[in-house]
Parts: structure tokens; sequence; C-alpha cells
């Protein structure tokens, strides 16, 4: 399963090969790695070296390491929030703007509705008003975090009862909750109002109304969007 490394950038070889193997489903959530003295024979490297690339692995979360006489090196699937963490370091690093990420939404948030129309439950109902019943609190004590706001986004793409579209949400909970907290800085209200049509949205959903959720959300996001777009 694993072959030999060239020296110089060995540390680097071995994350990457592991990473491949994890990727292929060679290697899976739960797969324990040989101890480090025989990934050092395998690799040709030192355990010095070994332990430098399953530090690397770990601090990626590709790999948990575990002490003690039923320790070593555990395959782990990175979480959600990990992904969030890679994100937020893409948009920093590629110099992606807040109109960018606004843009995604539109086109993640509006499309995922059909879905949540028609699979929501009175879980999922009772769950999206309970946040905004968290935001009339706040506003009652002269403030909306928005943190709230991007909450209830994210709970929202649970509510399709899709793994896929929930886990890509909470990806880019962190973006989302980036440029929200930018726009707050130069128009306070958008807290108010946007609490408000979190609570219209949702009762279109219970009703299963597509076409009025739909609506709801365009204008609600489409505010945003005209905000990032001018620079404010």
């Amino acid at each position: 399963m694993f072959s030999r490394v060239v020296p110089g950038r060995a540390s680097e070889m071995i994350v990457d090969q592991i990473r491949l193997l994890i990727r292929d489903g060679q290697l899976k959530p739960g797969d324990r790695l040989p101890a480090e003295r025989e990934l050092g024979e395998r690799f040709g490297v030192s355990r010095v070296t070994v332990r430098e690339a399953l530090r690397g692995l770990e601090a990626n979360g590709m790999v948990t390491i575990k002490v003690g006489a039923r320790g070593g090196a555990f395959v782990t699937a990175p979480t959600s929030a990990r992904i969030g963490e890679g994100i937020i370091d893409l948009l920093s690093l590629s110099g992606l703007t807040d109109k960018e990420v606004t843009e995604a939404r539109q086109i993640f948030e509006l499309g995922i509705i059909p879905l949540v129309c028609e699979r929501a439950t009175e879980q999922d109902i009772d769950e999206l008003l309970a946040i905004c019943d968290r935001g009339d609190k706040a506003l009652e004590n002269g403030s909306y975090p928005m943190e709230l706001s991007a909450e209830f986004h994210t709970r929202v793409a649970w509510a399709s009862h899709n793994t896929a579209i929930a886990l890509l949400a909470e990806s880019f909970h962190g973006p989302t909750l980036r440029s929200m907290i930018h726009v707050k800085e130069a128009h306070p209200e958008m807290g108010i109002r946007g609490n408000k049509e979190h609570r219209q949205f949702v009762a279109a959903v219970k009703k299963g109304d597509v076409e009025k959720a739909t609506a709801v959300m365009r204008a609600h996001i489409g505010r945003t969007a005209k905000h990032v777009s001018k620079g404010k």
C-alpha cells in the first residue's frame, strides 16, 4: 500500500500518499495506520520523519493520534467545521469578495428551497422558529447578532434532509457569517428586517409554498447582494 519516498521532502510525500489512500477509499475512517517504526520501514525514512508527517495529517484533520497501549494514528473524516475553516483560508488567500460569497449563496440557498418545502418536518419548523424567537429577544435587548442569521440559514439547509446539502451549508457558515457582519457594520437595520423575513420564510415552508418561500429568500439575500455590490 505504501511506497518509499525521496529524501528532502519525505514528510510531504508521506502526507500526499496517505491523503490519496484516504480519498481513494483504501484507508477509511476508523482504520489504524501501522506503527511509526513499520511506517518508517515501508517509506524508507526515520521515525522522526514519520512523526512529522503524522502531525501534518493530524493538523489537516485526516488522522487522530491517540496515546496509550491501544493508541496510534487513526484515520478520521474531516468535520464540516474544519472544512469551513479551509474555505475561510481559501477566501483569504485567493482574494474572493463578500460579493462572490453572496452570489454563491443566492444560487445555493434558492436552489434548495423546493426540497426544504417538501421535506421539512415539524421539528425543523419548530427549531427554525426557535432561532427567530432568540432573534426577537436579542432585538429587544438592542442588538441582533449576525451569528443567529448565519445559524438560521445553515439550519434551513438541514431541513432539506440531504446530508450533502447540509454539510455544504455548514462548511460555508464561516464565509457567510463574515459577509453578513461586514454588511451590518454599514446597515444595522439588517437584523431587524432579516429576522422578520426569516419568520415569513418559515411560514411559507410550513405551508409547502415553494413560490412564496423562494420570493422571500430571494428578496432577503438580494438585499445583502445589493449592499455588497456597492461596497457598502
